[in-house]
């Protein structure tokens, strides 16, 4: 029986990832700093109280899986602070990268005994980190945070490759949950559903790829 472990499980996405993996008969791990009743119901191993700001609760998380195999590892904890050059501040700005670039990072590092050749990692980004594709302008926290995980997804790919271990960077579309404060064009259960497409799709020939939920490739 495979073995999964998501960031962010208690709510939006991350739990709809839990219920279609719970479906495919996996081991789950929720990760995340607060359970939700919704996520304790599914029944799987919940790790709350991990801070992914804080790198020494990163590392315990580590503590608390040694030993047990990892299979599929979805990075998809992340935050939102939506702000212009009129009122964006240093917390904000520093808050961003340390939940969406440097925590996926962090967490793969203490992770990386848990993994093998034939695991897979997917990193929940955003189209708002890529440049190219940049014309609204703003969110500068996100977009920039969002583009730095962009590159080390990418690295990540090409330093775990050899190891056999492929990793795909996703887009989960516009979603409806509370980071977006529901708004959106498309809800959380077909965007994890298209998540998944994807990530069972991945091989080592395609590690790397910076991919939409639907299947299309993004520009960096």
């Amino acid at each position: 029986m495979p073995t999964a472990l998501i960031t962010g499980a208690n709510r939006g996405i991350g739990l709809e990832i839990c219920r279609l993996l719970k479906g495919r008969a996996y081991d789950l791990i929720g990760v995340c700093r607060k359970s939700s009743p919704e996520l304790e119901a599914l029944g799987v191993q919940v790790l709350d109280g991990v801070d992914l700001r804080d790198e020494s609760s990163i590392e315990s998380l580590g503590e608390r899986v040694a030993g047990q195999s990892i299979d599929l590892l979805v990075n998809n904890a992340g935050i939102l602070v939506r702000h212009g050059l009129d009122n964006l501040t240093t917390e904000e700005l520093r808050a961003q990268f340390e939940v969406n670039a440097m925590a996926p990072l962090l967490v793969t590092k203490a992770l990386l005994p848990n993994l093998a050749s034939g695991s897979k990692i997917a990193l929940v980004t955003s189209r708002m980190g890529s440049i190219a594709d940049n014309t609204s302008g703003g969110a500068y926290g996100y977009r920039m945070s969002k583009a730095a995980l962009n590159a080390a997804g990418m690295s990540l790919a090409v330093d775990l490759k050899p190891r056999g271990i492929a990793v795909v960077i996703l887009h989960p579309g516009w979603v409806k949950t509370g980071m977006t404060h529901g708004t959106g064009n498309v809800g959380p259960a077909e965007s994890a559903r298209g998540l998944l497409q994807r990530i069972d799709e991945l091989s080592l020939a395609t590690t790397g790829s910076f991919l939409h939920a639907e299947g299309r490739q993004l520009p960096w």
